[in-house]
């Protein structure tokens, strides 16, 4: 079980998370120098659910087969999702690419409404709308014209929700952790199958020590340690601050490109990144946070 924590550590493991995800668009860019996507994806995922493993060995004789099931399905979702956004990488930045991706918050419940007629509240439609128009801020550049990459970034954010929607599906009545350690074992595997029939054998010779680190800090940070701050922080806060400082990721993903990356952060990208984040922060919180408390 997870151990109960006060309110301000819980805000601090969501911050941290947040910061990791944030920084992982940097490291995803730069690895692609050397590695396939799909390589990039069976190696970071397959890290993680090592980890895991090893966090959760008092806990594996609990793993029946509808967890593996479950694992399986939310698996195939993340891999597609992760393997979309890094070949959306190659051709665009990790700005851009950050808050496209992020557009998965509005998504969520749209999808929820086709596929579980379960309609959505008035604001989530308006934060998809501000979405909408943030994302064309975005990627419509002179003429009207759009960067590959953009649009790639936008099918990983759906991807992203599906994931998310398949999450919610199985998570309420299975381990969730144990769920998530095979998450990770199947996206890996898949990353590994798609990576021998597309590309073979990966050359490893040819890959250089910062895309290792880079390689070992995703798989080890931004899924293993990154995730498990997510859950133990969600389950121990209000749901509202929780979600506003995990959508923080897009801010850090755009700062960080911005400094060690070289990202240029016009005026039109960053009133479009305003757009986008406020479309996702209005669908994930209603602004909440910004009500006071009554006396």
């Amino acid at each position: 079980m997870l151990q109960t924590i006060s309110k301000r550590t819980a805000k601090l493991l969501l911050f941290s998370a947040a910061l990791i995800w944030g920084s992982t668009f940097v490291f995803i860019k730069n690895s692609l120098d050397d590695v396939d996507p799909f390589f990039l994806a069976a190696m970071r995922f397959t890290i993680g659910a090592l980890v895991l493993a090893v966090v959760l060995c008092k806990r594996l004789r609990e793993i029946n087969r509808e967890i593996v099931k479950a694992g399986a399905e939310i698996g195939a979702h993340l891999f597609i999702a992760f393997a979309i956004q890094a070949i959306g990488m190659m051709g665009t930045t990790p700005s851009k690419n950050a808050f496209l991706s992020s557009w998965y918050a509005a998504l969520v419940p749209i999808l929820t409404w086709l596929f579980y007629r379960k309609r959505p509240e008035r604001r989530q439609v308006l934060a998809a709308l501000i979405c909408v128009v943030g994302v064309g801020v975005i990627s419509l550049s002179g003429g009207l014209s759009v960067a590959w990459g953009d649009i790639v970034s936008l099918c990983a954010a759906f991807f992203y929700a599906t994931q998310i929607l398949a999450t919610e599906k199985h998570g309420h009545d299975l381990d969730i952790m144990l769920i998530t350690m095979l998450e990770f074992a199947f996206a890996g595997l898949f990353g590994w199958i798609f990576q021998f029939a597309v590309h073979g054998m990966p050359c490893f010779s040819g890959i250089t020590g910062p895309t290792w680190l880079a390689i070992l800090y995703l798989g080890v940070m931004a899924s293993s340690v990154a995730f498990l701050f997510q859950n133990v922080g969600q389950l121990n806060t209000d749901p509202s601050s929780a979600a506003l400082i995990l959508s923080l990721e897009c801010v850090f993903g755009t700062i960080i490109s911005v400094l060690f990356y070289g990202d240029e952060l016009t005026v039109k990208l960053l009133f479009g990144f305003t757009l986008v984040f406020l479309g996702v922060l209005y669908s994930e919180t209603g602004f909440a946070f910004l009500k006071k408390k009554e006396q």
